[in-house]
């Protein structure tokens, strides 16, 4: 059993833990992430994520649970490497928080991190109020980190990120209504997973996990999914998180236009920056087309299946076919 105060207090340099409040629970009351506010040390505050598994025997490491429940476990485990050796390496044009310790004792794993809250990222958008100019600043940090990461190999991430990809969806895929798509799926993962550019994606760029400062400055937060992949994957589901179809419509040429821009300043006059872009302006409707893929098996009539989604799924449908 971990000794939750004493590893604060250690990870921290704090003389004292003068509160808690909870941020949220984990999934299926595997744990919960908390702020405590810290009495001396460098730290007003710090964020933990306390993972606690059911079962001893059910380990990061090696498991035997469904499928669903393996995909969860491993998603801590590959968060835990990505804080402790590659956030250190994103930059505050990708700002995410620093590690400050993770703890890792029989069926519990500690996550102690840096409370951005406490360095002014403190404001959080809801999808029915997001401007432009808070969408487009997510989509500068994705840009930068894409740079950042380009080429990099994901050893002990994901080798394929995002939380939906076709390896890791079977379930979903079997129950596929859209028989079309279903019979394009394996095609779509290829296309994605053969693209010549690659990079280490968030895997779950949805605009709740962006926090903003009063300043316009903005920085991302749970990597459970991060791993290598087209960078395509998260800006599609990220424009999909913030907007309906006549917006998605409506914004589509400026939104990745703003990316476009943002990753040629991240990737300083690279080579083949040029070839990235053309690339990835092609595979932006893959990435598209495959999120749709797995809310055609994982929830059908979800409201994010509207005709802009369509439109670039039967794009992508008659491209393969020919």
């Amino acid at each position: 059993m971990l000794e939750l105060h004493k590893e604060i207090l250690a990870a921290t340099g704090a003389s004292a833990i003068t509160g808690a409040e909870s941020v949220q629970t984990l999934w299926s009351g595997y744990g919960e992430i908390k702020r405590y506010f810290l009495e001396g040390g460098k730290y007003p505050s710090v964020i933990v994520k306390h993972i606690q598994l059911p079962d001893g025997s059910e380990h990061p490491r090696g498991w035997n649970t469904p499928l669903s429940h393996q995909r969860k476990l491993k998603s801590y485990e590959v968060e835990r490497r990505w804080y402790q050796e590659y956030a250190g390496l994103a930059d505050d044009f990708c700002r995410v928080p620093h590690s400050y310790q993770a703890v890792e004792e029989g069926n519990e794993l500690l996550l102690i991190m840096e409370d951005l809250n406490a360095c002014g990222f403190h404001i959080r958008q809801n999808p029915d109020e997001v401007s432009l100019e808070h969408a487009k600043s997510c989509l500068g940090w994705l840009a930068h980190f894409h740079g950042r990461f380009m080429g990099v190999a994901p050893q002990g991430l994901w080798p394929v990120g995002t939380y939906w990809h076709l390896d890791t969806r079977p379930d979903e895929w079997e129950r596929m209504e859209n028989i079309p798509l279903k019979q394009a799926a394996k095609g779509i993962d290829e296309r994605l997973k053969n693209a010549r550019y690659q990079t280490i994606v968030h895997g779950d760029a949805k605009l709740a996990n962006f926090c903003f400062s009063e300043t316009g400055a903005v920085a991302a937060v749970d990597f459970q999914y991060v791993g290598r992949g087209c960078g395509m994957k998260d800006v599609a589901y990220f424009i999909s998180s913030c907007f309906d179809e006549e917006a998605c419509e409506e914004y589509e040429e400026m939104l990745l236009n703003h990316y476009f821009q943002q990753l040629e300043i991240a990737m300083d006059n690279y080579i083949d920056y040029q070839h990235i872009k053309e690339e990835w302006s092609w595979l932006y409707a893959y990435a598209w087309a495959d999120f749709y893929r797995f809310l055609d098996g994982w929830s059908p009539g979800h409201w994010k299946m509207h005709d802009y989604s369509k439109r670039l799924t039967r794009q992508v449908i008659d491209e393969l076919n020919h």
